[in-house]
Order: C-alpha cells, then structure tokens, then sequence
C-alpha cells in the first residue's frame, strides 16, 4: 500500500473519492482487490435489498389503496418492482469473486443503481404524502425504514447507496419545507445526514478490513514462500533448546549438519555439540565463547560466525536464535536458525583479499600498504616509538614498457615484486601502489640506520640485471624515505613527505634514497606557486623571447640567432629556463608556451637578411603531437620565412619513447623543407643510432665539453673531435656551445667546429638588439660599431 494512502492496519484513513470509485488509488493492482470485495459485497445483500424494495412498496400500496387511483398507485407499484429486480439481477450477475480485480468504471456503474431506486421512491414523497390527515406520517414511517435497510444492504457500495439516501432524503426534506413544515425537513435532512454518514463509515471500516486481510494474506504467503524456499534449498536448519541448553526437538538437517544421528543428538549438550573435540580441551574459538555468554544472559543473537568440526572438517555456520519463555513467564530455552557458511566465508576472503592485493604481483595494494601505515602510526604513538614509509619508483621501467611493449613490463614488475619480498622481514611489509611505484611500510624504525640499510639494498638490488623473455634488462630505483611521526602525524602527512623525498631522488639522478628533510616542503609548496604563476604568465602573455647569435667559427660571420624564452615575474622576478621549463612540461603547458616560442621567433626572423637562420629549440611532448607538424607549417605561411632559415633543435631524449611517432613527425617537418639540429650530444646516451634514424643539418657539442677542453681535460677534447669526425662524414655542421673566451674560440676553431655560440660572440639579445646585428651582417662589423 502507498504511503500517500494507507489502509492497512492502525488509525489510517480512506480518501472518500478513492472509497466511493470517483478516482483510482494510489495502489491500482490493491484496489482493483478492493472494488472487487465491495461488488461481490453487494451482490452476497442484492436479494435483501430487493426483498426489502418490494415489502415497502407493498405496504404502501396497502396503505393508500383506498385514497388514491388505482392505475396510480398500481402503476408506481410496478415500476418500482421492476426497478428493484432489475438492480437485484444486476447485482446477482455480477462476476467478481474474492481475490478478483474490478475496473473502476465497474464501481462508478452502480451509480444507475441509486439513481433509479432514488427516482421511483421519491413519488411517495412528492405524490402519496398529501394524501388524507396522516399521510404524510405513514410515508415517512415506511421511507425511513426502507432507507435504513438500504443503508445496510448497499453500504459496500457508497456510491450508490449516498445517492439514493440523498435523492429520496432530498425529495422528503424539500416537500415538508415547502409545507411550511420546517422543523419536520430538518428533522428529514438530520436523519439523511446520519444515514449517509453511517453509510459511508461501515463502507470505509469494510475497505479497511479488507487491506487488512489483504495484507495478512500477502505476508502469509511470502512466509510460505520463504519457507518452502528454506525447506527446498536444505542450506539453513531449524534448532531448540530447553532451559538446560541440551538440544530437543533436533530437525533432521540439524543433526546432519552436525554429521551425528537424528535420534543420538536430542540430549546432548548444545555448545559441546558445536564444541566438537575442543570440548575436552577447553581450547574453544573465540566465537563459541560469544555463544555460551550469550545464551548464559539469556540473551537474544543473530549473525553470529563461529567454527565448527564435523567429521574432522572445519565448518563456518552462522547461527541466530531468541530464548522462549512459557505463558508464566518462566525460561525454557532458546529456539534459532543456522547456516553453513563455509563457501560465503570463503568467497568473502577472495574479495577482501583481492580488494588488498596487487593481482600482477601478488604485494599488498595501495589499500592494504595505508591500512598497514595507519596501523604503525598508531602503535608508534602509542609507545613513543617511530615508523618509517619508503616510496619506491623504478627508473628507466617506461623505456622497457615502450620499447619492449606491456606484457614483458608486466613480467619486468613480477621479477621486482619478487626481488622485493625477499628483502622484507617480519617487520615491514611491501606493496604495490600501481604502475611502478612500491611502498614499504618499516611498523618499528627504532634504529634509523637499519631503515637506511634496508633503503640501499632496495636500490642494489633493483639495479641488477634482469632476464626477461630472452632480454636482458636493466632498470633502477629511487627511494623517498619519511619517519613517522616527525615527518607526519598522520599516514596520508607521511606518504607526502616520502613522496617529496622521492622527487629529490629522482631529480638527483635515479639510483639514490634521499630522506625528508622540511626544506622539501618548502621546495614544493614553490613549485606549487610557480606552476600557478606560469599559467598566468602563459595567459597573460608575460613571457618574451632573447635572441643568441651564432657566427661563422671561421670568418665569425653572423649566420643565424638561437631563439631562447625568458620568464620576468612581476613579483619574482627573473626565473631561469632550467626552473620554469621542467615545470612546463609536467604542468602540460609546454604545447601552447612551444607554439607561441616558434610562431613569435618565425615573424621576427622574417625581418632579418635571407641568409640569417632562427634556431628553436622543441620539447620532446611537441613532436610526439603528430599535430605538430601543422604549426610548424602555419608558422612559416603566417610570418612569410621561407622553411630553409628555421632550424628546430631536439635532444636525444625524443627518441627514448618508441611507437610515438616522434620520428614519423620529423620526417615530415623535414619534407616541408625546415632543418633539424641535434642539441646537448654527448651528454645523453650518445647513440649512433639516433644520428641514421633523421637527416640531421648540425650537432651542437654542450659547453661542458668546451670548458672541460679548454681545461686540458683529455676524454673533452677527444669526445669534441669524434663528435666533429662524426659530422664531417655524415655531411653535418657542428655547432661549439658555451665559447666564452678567445682561447676558448681558437680551440674550438681548431678542433673543427663548423659554428660557434656563446658569451664570447653575445649574450642573449633583446628583439630590437638582434634585428639591429642581423642587419650589420658580420659580428666583427658589429662589434667595430
């Protein structure tokens, strides 16, 4: 039943327009029940209705046989009669039995019922009442117990029954007024009133007796479902005790559950049926013990798990039950179910282990490592002790994942889940917290320098070979190390701290543990207010470019500028390249700062001499958008350079990410004409391979190998002359960065380089700067003026 309109049980209420069949119930399917019982209702009271119709109108006709014509009275007899049987027939006909459902239209129907019964009888009133001196009395005397029988009989049908109450009430009430009879029409119109009112009150205590017995019936039956469902499936059983708390009664599946005799068991001690052998012993499961101080209180329990042996197998059963008392009041056992939930149990531990573990390596997870975490937090408070948190990152894993595909990085984290277990005692636990990054949990780091030790066996051990697939592999590791609590008072403070720890590794190179220092807070709560300072600066355009000439290494003759991007904060100030540019890329703002650095430096360069080139360099994420190469197009469309006077330069790192398209990308932005330049060799992993794979124009050689040749330093001068043999056979110019003295020129001069660039021949330049030396030519014109 809905809880707009309830008739169920308890002091509820009917709406009148739902009772009577003017609108249908909140409940269709429930009422359609309930018009149903109303109609069979009044076909069960059709016959005293008609019977009571017909002895009226023959006592009417007895009474004014003499006073008035007899085709009158005999007339009105016999449509009278004909009216009542044709609503007794109606009614008989009537097909709805109980449980059936009836439409509303087939309640409204009985409508015509009360109308026509009111129509024939209200002659009487309105005819017969004037009629002699105590007319009006005998009318009224019949009437009134004619409605009164009407009232009963047709009370299951409101509708019809207020009808006909009103219109022969109406009729009565009105006659007598307009015989100045005043105080007999009220007198009328009270009794009416009253008719109705009972009516309607008996129609309504019916409709609600009849939810009610409709409700009863659906509970019945869905506790016969339920238990013909408990007796099919066999997985619960039914079990009893008396006041001494020895099984009586004991159902079949009971004593089978038990694995003893149907007949044997009924006796017997209840907790030492569920005892087994442990009974003996004494050595009882945690859950037993529950059971007995619960059924000593003579208390009541449910859903309560404990062990059981049957025929030497472990059991799980989950048993609820109340204790009874007799119609005294006096204890006298406990009545209950039970459940075997031995497979349930089982299932449950899947889930929660699978909720707790890496499935690929079989560690704990990111759930289970800050469960663990928590838990040594607060032990450590608790004893005054510490704990310690290592987050672990793999180095060079991405490199193995994209080169060699994710099935065999899959197999690469297995070996390294299985190197790490072998390293953890019993009082540290690693996980996995995804990807590749584990996490070791130390619960007592009492002794900081063991935690130390554990951290470098870490990375040693990480670090040797792997054998994967027929590969041999070498990855790393960097660790970040946090005590707790100083480095955190809760589980989620310390994993940042370790986190922070770890980015120091990682900037240090791989390979190392660093532990949390406040400073690193502090670094990182900058990095924070940088990257939101750079997303101004890229929205409010407070970025410029500077301009390095690069001359001829022979004639030092100016042959082109390397565009480079400058940052002034107008809080912080000047903020070097090597800061923002790293934080660029992690923040993804490297695409659009790339696009504006080579669409502003292609119109610039489009105002210098023709034969003066703009080199820019080009982030490794850039080249990886195969959308790259449209900008670069548009770029050269937009400012007019033609494609031979720019010059991208990219690191070798571009090519540490196999099946990106970086290389596919390059072809083509070499197809539209525009040169390439490979920028920082030597300092990388220096691969031939990278030098076949793209049509390079130059190399440029890093100042440190400059200043380590200018120094004396033997490995400088030979990389420098290798690199410079290299670009000599392949057909490429090479480029001397960070010349920064005459010396230092001539060195390089005669080492071979093709170009140089550096402090020596000029500073980064302002825009205006640059345009001014690119139009004198020569740098030693320039510098003569």
């Amino acid at each position: 039943m809905s809880t707009a309109e309830p008739i169920a049980a308890g002091p509820v209420s009917v709406d009148f327009r739902t009772l009577v069949g003017l609108r249908e119930g909140t409940d269709p399917a429930e009422w359609g029940r309930i018009r149903s019982f109303q109609l069979q209702a009044g076909r069960q009271f059709a016959l005293f209705l008609l019977g009571a119709n017909l002895l009226a109108a023959t006592v009417m006709v007895m009474l004014f046989a003499k006073s008035l014509p007899m085709w009158l009275l005999g007339g009105w007899g016999v449509a009278t009669a004909a009216v009542a049987i044709a609503v007794a027939i109606r009614r008989r006909r009537t097909e709805h039995r109980d449980g059936s459902h009836a439409a509303l239209s087939e309640l409204r129907g009985t409508a015509l019922e009360g109308i026509a019964l009111a129509a024939v009888w209200s002659v009487p009133p309105t005819l017969f009442a004037g009629v002699g001196t105590g007319g009006a009395f005998v009318v009224w005397m019949v009437l009134s117990v004619l409605m009164t029988a009407v009232a009963v009989a047709l009370a299951p049908l409101a509708l019809s029954s207020i009808l006909f109450l009103g219109g022969v009430g109406g009729v009565a009430a009105g006659k007598l007024a307009l015989a100045g009879a005043y105080p007999a029409s009220g007198a009328t119109l009270l009794f009416t009133s009253l008719l109705m009112l009972g009516c309607v009150t008996r129609a309504r205590a019916l409709v609600l007796i009849r939810a009610g017995q409709i409700a009863l019936a659906e509970r019945d039956e869905t506790v016969s479902l339920l238990l013909r469902e408990f007796e099919d499936t066999g997985a619960d059983w039914l079990w009893e005790t008396d006041a001494a708390r020895r099984i009586i009664k004991a159902s079949p599946r009971f004593a089978f559950a038990c694995g003893l005799d149907p007949v044997s068991i009924n006796g017997k001690a209840f907790l030492e049926v569920l005892a087994g052998p442990s009974w003996e012993s004494g050595n009882f499961a945690a859950g037993l013990r529950d059971l007995a101080e619960k059924m000593k209180g003579r208390e009541s329990f449910r859903d309560l798990r404990l062990p059981v042996h049957v025929e030497g197998e472990e059991r799980w059963w989950e048993i609820a039950a109340s204790p009874r008392y007799d119609e005294r009041g006096a204890f006298c056992g406990f009545r209950g179910v039970g459940s075997d939930v031995t497979e349930q149990r089982a299932s449950a531990d899947k889930i929660n282990r699978m909720a707790r573990y890496d499935t690929l390596t079989g560690l704990p997870n990111r759930l289970m490592v800050n469960e663990t975490l928590a838990r040594a937090m607060l032990e450590a408070e608790k004893w005054s002790g510490r704990c310690a948190f290592m987050m672990i990152d793999l180095d060079r894993f991405k490199a193995v994942n994209d080169t060699l595909g994710h099935p065999v990085g899959d197999r690469l984290l297995s070996r390294v889940s299985e190197r790490l277990a072998q390293l953890m005692g019993e009082n540290e636990l690693c996980g996995r917290l995804g990807g590749d990054e584990f996490a070791v949990v130390v619960r007592d780091a009492a002794d900081p320098e063991k935690v130390h030790r554990l951290a470098q066996r870490i990375i040693e051990s990480l670090s040797r070979s792997y054998e994967v697939d027929q590969h041999t592999l070498y990855i790393g590791a960097s660790v970040g190390l946090a005590f707790g609590p100083r480095d955190g008072r809760t589980a989620e403070m310390l994993i940042r701290s370790a986190d922070l720890a770890l980015y120091r590794s990682k900037d240090a190179g791989g390979g190392k543990f660093h532990i949390y220092e406040p400073q690193l807070h502090v670094e990182a709560e900058e990095r924070r207010r940088l990257e939101v300072a750079l997303r101004t600066a890229v929205e409010q355009g407070q970025m410029h470019l500077a301009y390095q000439p690069v001359v001829d290494a022979t004639s030092t003759k100016l042959t082109g500028f390397e565009a480079l991007l400058r940052w002034v904060h107008p809080e912080y100030g000047p903020i070097s390249p090597a800061k923002f540019v790293p934080l660029a890329e992690e923040a993804r703002l490297i695409a659009p700062i790339g696009e504006w650095v080579l669409r502003t430096a292609c119109r610039e360069a489009a105002n210098w001499p023709s034969d003066v080139r703009v080199a820019v360099n080009v982030s490794p994420d850039q080249l990886h958008d195969p959308n790259f190469v449209a900008v670069v197009a548009s770029a050269l469309a937009n400012s007019g350079l033609t494609a031979d006077r720019l010059e991208l330069e990219v690191t070798e790192s571009v090519f540490m990410r196999e099946g990106t398209g970086a290389v596919r990308v390059l072809e083509r932005i070499l197809d539209l004409g525009v040169r390439l330049s490979l920028d920082d060799f030597g300092t990388g992993y220096s691969s031939l391979g990278y030098l076949s794979r793209t049509r390079f124009s130059s190399i440029k050689i890093d100042r440190s190998f400059v200043q380590g040749a200018s120094k004396g330093v033997r490995e400088a001068i030979a990389i420098i002359r290798a690199v410079v043999a290299l670009a000599k056979s392949l057909g490429m110019a090479t480029t001397a960065e960070g010349v920064e003295t005459e010396a230092e020129h001539q060195m390089v001069q005669e080492l071979g380089c093709s170009k140089v660039q550096g402090y020596y021949f000029g500073r980064p330049l302002p825009v205006d700067e640059a345009r001014n030396l690119a139009n004198q030519r020569r740098w030693n014109d320039a510098a003569a003026a």
